[in-house]
């Protein structure tokens, strides 16, 4: 958390600073663990200062704010990272700030209550090589239905855990596995090659209606709080969840079973054992 709808709705809430000129970024006080920020900030700042920004894309589960001198400024939540125009949640927790002008928005902040997020500036071959070139898998949204078992193939790793792999396909993780594959009816401790082409289709169908419905609901905020969109408000989507850290409620498909709990790489797993059939 968070993952692919939460840092779109990230993004596309800060989409309002296209075309502001940047005056500097700062690390800003902060007595908690400190984020890492690369290269150092001094020298971070001398590099995007005076620039336009050019786009704000995402990549996987990076906001990624492009400047017309084509160099990447990347912002990775990671467990508890939010990217913000406004209102954060708290003072104390305040990682980074980049100020504009010739914008409405006069800054987009970093806020990170555990500190285990980061902001990069890259290069264009920097870019390419560390986060591009083979490095991650598709995006899940622009991944085609074709190419989405393709990824896969090869692989006897349990479906649940080789979707959270950003190797494979960027975007999947914990929470939104489980949600998909609930609604797949695939059981999550199923062998990749074990699944079939039709299956393999429903798994892709199942995913993309998740994630747009989870956008349209600008993502999931869960019981800690954590996650805010970027004028510091919460997603709705958590209220649509059907087995993620639902353990003992009943399934919403079946009405009868239970949901229960169980350890994949050493992450929570959740679903139905009447829905989910282990083949």
């Amino acid at each position: 958390m968070p993952e692919l709808p939460e840092v779109e709705t990230m993004r596309r809430g800060i989409l309002g600073i296209v075309g502001a000129t940047i005056v500097k970024a700062e690390r800003t006080p902060c007595s908690k663990r400190p984020i890492v920020i690369k290269p150092r900030i001094d020298h971070l700042s001398k590099r995007i200062q005076g620039k336009t920004i050019a786009s704000v894309d995402r990549l996987g589960k990076r906001v990624v704010i492009r400047l017309d001198s084509d160099d990447r400024l990347i912002f990775e939540p990671r467990m508890t990272g939010l990217v913000l125009i406004a209102d954060p949640p708290t003072q104390e927790h305040l990682r980074f700030s980049l100020q504009l002008k010739k914008c409405p928005i006069k800054h987009v902040l970093f806020w990170d209550r555990r500190g285990l997020g980061n902001v990069t500036l890259l290069s264009p071959s920097e870019y390419e090589t560390k986060l591009t070139d083979g490095k991650l898998g598709p995006d899940a949204l622009a991944i085609s239905s074709t190419d989405f078992p393709k990824r896969f193939q090869g692989t006897q790793r349990e479906i649940k855990v080789a979707m959270l792999d950003q190797k494979i396909v960027l975007g999947i993780g914990n929470l939104y596995a489980a949600e998909i594959l609930h609604l797949a009816g695939v059981h999550p401790q199923t062998r990749c090659d074990q699944i079939t082409t039709k299956r393999w289709q429903l798994i892709y169908q199942r995913m993309i209606e998740v994630f747009e419905l989870a956008i349209e609901y600008e993502g999931s905020t869960l019981s800690d709080g954590t996650y805010r969109n970027a004028i510091n408000g919460e997603g709705s989507y958590q209220n649509e969840h059907r087995v993620y850290d639902r353990e003992g409620q009943a399934c919403p498909r079946c009405k009868d079973a239970k949901v229960l709990r169980i350890v994949q790489a050493q992450r929570a797993t959740f679903f139905c054992k009447r829905c989910q059939t282990k083949r």
